[in-house]
């Protein structure tokens, strides 16, 4: 193995035609760096052999997933992944691709990564791009590749651009029959959220939204808790996203991701509620499944000369009665990325913090605080929380992993489609394309509210899903 392709860790408990010891029930499978070649596949397919007759048996990807051996039953291959948008210096862009690829079920195949032609071909070889897959725009990216045999074309486009090319992008890739993953918020107006739902299912293609906090495994393991009635009829629901990074006009020093966030022709109507109180929405209508009624949100600018809101506070009515609160902010001295929700029900409380993911907090009146740690082979661990672990507990799984899980969810429909079977179009575990719309639907009325002094508007769009 040269040329550091492959640098792989694999201690075995025992070799080929050794016996295991019965004490023995703890294997681990540490995959150090991703590889795309066919070395790589034979020795995963030939450890995943030795380690199945182990008592107990860790290993990446998750257990969900252990069947596929990365290589997306029955097609036994990879997907083919391009990226649009993710040139160098890019954020997002190199999550979305680290996040797909992680659980080797993809490899990055072709990009148009970036607006500017020289750029996006520049920007190729630091994701593996071959020269005569790098394009100058997505439109040529999308043509070439339709004409590409059946064989060797994308199966599906990230999207992992600013806002305002959401749509057109995503549009595009849908119309020429690829698979979607796009990013948050879906759209730049809840108009395009609309006609791109519109697009989208008019088709047959798979198209998830990376709101990727629903990966979290203790994020699962919560919402079968309260979908279950653990926590009994949900009263409260309480979530933030807080940060400071924007506390002064980085904008105006022409920083890259402040300067399109900040700018209401590429971000939208909302600032740092496009850019990260969807996230907070989206994690209590996940978790919960309860169906918002109407908001009264307050928006406010406090950095002298922004053009968007770098703060605010929605209160929801819930249908069953219920009140929420999502509070965003970017201005916020020392807070980085700190996602934070909390759920009051009849029977019990949950809180949890994504700057500490691997602990989930459950409280009753006379009983002591119960923390639930990450622990895929705890009894107190659901299926839904335990199909989204890759590690044994103590050993932290996080932002990456979370994204991975979005993108296998919405790998195994990408499978189904692919051989013919049907699949789930709406009721995904996945964040989809009803989602998106609905995030869009929250920006718009909590924009129109802060407009209206914060009178209280409908919140319920007709797309929503529990």
């Amino acid at each position: 193995m040269t040329g550091g392709k492959l640098w792989s860790l694999l201690p075995f408990c025992r070799a080929k035609g050794q016996q295991i010891p019965a004490s023995v029930d703890l294997v681990y499978l540490l995959v150090i760096v991703r590889a795309s070649n066919d070395l790589y596949d034979c020795l995963l397919r030939k450890t995943f052999d030795i380690l199945s007759s182990c008592p107990k048996t860790y290993v990446f990807p998750p257990r969900e997933h252990q069947n596929t051996m990365g290589i997306n039953a029955p097609l036994n291959r990879k997907f083919r992944m391009a990226l649009v948008g993710g040139g160098s210096g890019s954020f997002i862009g190199r999550v979305h691709s680290i996040g797909a690829c992680l659980d080797n079920r993809a490899v990055v195949t072709a990009g148009a990564l970036s607006s500017n032609p020289e750029r996006a071909k520049a920007s190729a070889p630091e994701y593996g791009i071959e020269e005569d897959r790098a394009y100058g725009s997505y439109e040529a990216m999308l043509d070439a590749e339709s004409k590409l045999p059946e064989d060797d074309r994308i199966d599906f486009v990230s999207v992992a651009t600013p806002n305002h090319t959401h749509y057109e992008v995503a549009r595009a890739a849908v119309e020429a029959g690829f698979n979607v993953v796009c990013d948050k918020p879906l759209t730049f107006d809840l108009a395009q959220a609309e006609a791109l739902l519109q697009t989208v299912t008019g088709s047959d293609v798979v198209f998830a939204v990376t709101h990727n906090y629903t990966g979290y495994p203790l994020v699962r393991q919560a919402r079968e808790m309260i979908l279950g009635g653990e926590l009994g009829e949900i009263n409260a629901i309480r979530s933030q996203y807080i940060q400071g990074w924007l506390r002064t006009s980085l904008e105006a020093e022409d920083q890259k991701q402040a300067a399109w966030r900040t700018d209401p022709t590429k971000s939208g109507a909302a600032g740092a509620f496009g850019d990260i109180a969807t996230h907070a929405y989206n994690l209590g209508r996940f978790m919960t499944g309860e169906m918002p009624e109407s908001v009264s949100c307050s928006l406010k600018t406090f950095v002298e000369g922004r053009r968007l809101d770098d703060y605010g506070t929605a209160v929801i009515r819930y249908a069953n009665g219920g009140l929420g609160t999502v509070t965003a902010s970017q201005i916020s001295h020392g807070r980085e990325n700190d996602v934070e929700i909390e759920i009051d029900g009849t029977k019990g409380s949950l809180k949890w913090r994504q700057e500490n993911p691997n602990e989930l907090i459950f409280r009753q009146n006379g009983k002591p605080h119960q923390i639930y740690t990450r622990d895929p082979n705890a009894p107190f661990t659901n299926e839904l929380g335990a199909g989204a672990c890759r590690l044994p507990a103590g050993h932290p799984e996080a932002f990456f992993e979370a994204f991975a899980n979005v993108y296998t969810a919405a790998f195994d429909d990408m499978a189904k489609r692919a051989s013919g079977e049907e699949f789930e179009r709406r009721d995904t575990l996945y964040p989809n394309i009803y989602d998106g719309v609905e995030g869009m639907y929250f920006i718009q009325q909590c924009v129109a509210s802060s407009q209206e002094n914060a009178a209280w508007l409908p919140l319920k769009h007709e797309v929503a899903r529990r």
